[in-house]
């Protein structure tokens, strides 16, 4: 079995290795994590998105009975650094101080990715007595919102296609059985352009944006319903428009994202949105109706009780004494993608952590004992091999 130590010393070399979306060459740790395979002949190859970029490494374990697969999933692309100098320590540190593991993507998701690394190295060694067999993502392309890892993965022919999925995301107190869907669009709105020092009193693009945000913002929306425990949330997130002082605009573009629910889906949130548009358009008449793009789409989803992976990870936790909790998340994440491709998915169950995103990112290396028995157990009982 790998050890702790082991585990540990594989997510500091990886947090010393910058891997920040869009920003870092991810050459230096999908090398890491290609010397630490290859030196345990843990097979690996490398995943390729639609420009042939590299968008991730797939670790595959074939058992020696038939069975289904199942997948463990961690990004090792982390967020920026942001602002450098309010960190107390380096963001690449990699140090353990106090049993925490420092540095950014200690938390989200580089401590995970060596814990599953870990336990595929383990099965790797007993694959005869598995069931089906193991996968195991490890994404370069998830910060930047594109899963391109986990969207190589599901369209690769040669993958099999998992029966269930367990992401790594931190938080020792819940299993993410859920999450909110998302909805998200571009609004143009449109005016007749002209100087402000007209006598023309037509409203510009802004003026006439600033009232969509509050019909918008106006709506009501519907309570939670039934077993899925969040309502749906509407909220403008971008307001780009105008140049200068003297110009009236002609065009102010909105971003809108909606928060979804299987009682308010992504038809549900597209006509609130079109029924507001086409409100103001005929209360505030321009040269131009207002445009709207969608831009992304993703379904709501609950694990039933009883459904796989979900029910092998809370039991495994509850065997090594952890009480722990099954929790729909209010941001959607990439188990909502998963969904979408009918693929159940547990999204969170790890180390407590502190700092995701933000400055001072670190994980409760106190913990790791805990979690990583419990995501061999489920993964063991779900092979047949306990």
């Amino acid at each position: 079995m790998t050890t702790h130590a082991d585990i540990v010393d594989l997510a500091q070399r990886l947090i010393r290795c910058p891997s920040r979306a869009g920003i870092d060459d991810y050459g230096p740790v999908l090398g890491v994590l290609e010397d630490w395979l290859a030196a345990r002949e843990v097979p690996y190859r490398r995943l390729y998105g639609d420009q042939r970029d590299t968008v991730g490494l797939l670790i595959e374990i074939a058992g020696g009975r038939a069975g289904p697969w199942w997948a463990l999933d961690a990004c090792v692309d982390t967020a920026p650094y942001g602002d450098e100098a309010a960190w107390s320590f380096a963001p690449d540190s990699g140090e353990v101080v106090d049993g925490w593991l420092r540095g950014r993507g200690a938390a989200d998701s580089k401590l995970a990715a060596a814990m599953f690394c870990g336990i595929a190295a383990e099965l790797h060694e007993r694959a005869d007595g598995l069931r089906g067999g193991l996968a195991v993502l490890l994404d370069v392309d998830e910060h930047t919102g594109g899963f391109g890892g986990a969207r190589a993965y599901l369209a690769d022919p040669g993958a099999v296609r998992p029966a269930g999925v367990m992401i790594g995301y931190p938080g020792l107190d819940e299993v993410v059985v859920g999450g909110r869907g998302l909805w998200r669009a571009t609004i143009a709105v449109y005016a007749a352009s002209g100087h402000s020092g007209s006598r023309r009193a037509a409203p510009g693009a802004v003026s006439r944006a600033a009232r969509l945000v509050r019909l918008l913002e106006d709506t009501e929306l519907p309570d939670a319903v039934g077993e899925f425990p969040l309502p749906p949330k509407l909220t403008v997130t971008s307001c780009h428009g105008g140049e200068g002082f003297s110009v009236v605009p002609d065009l102010c573009e909105l971003g809108v994202d909606i928060r979804t629910t299987p009682a308010f889906d992504e038809r549900s949130a597209e006509q609130l949105v079109r029924e507001a548009v086409s409100e103001l358009d005929v209360r505030v008449p321009a040269p131009r109706p207002t445009m709207i793009t969608p831009v992304a789409s993703w379904p709501p989803y609950r694990l039933a009780e009883g459904r796989q992976p979900a029910a092998a990870l809370l039991d495994a936790a509850s065997r090594e004494g952890l009480t722990v909790r099954p929790k729909t998340a209010g941001p959607s994440n990439i188990g909502n993608l998963l969904a979408g491709e009918g693929i159940p998915a547990t999204a969170g169950f790890g180390v407590r952590y502190e700092g995701l995103h933000g400055v001072d990112e670190r994980a409760c290396l106190k913990d790791l004992p805990a979690v990583h028995a419990v995501y061999r157990r489920a993964v063991l009982n779900l092979s047949g091999s306990a």
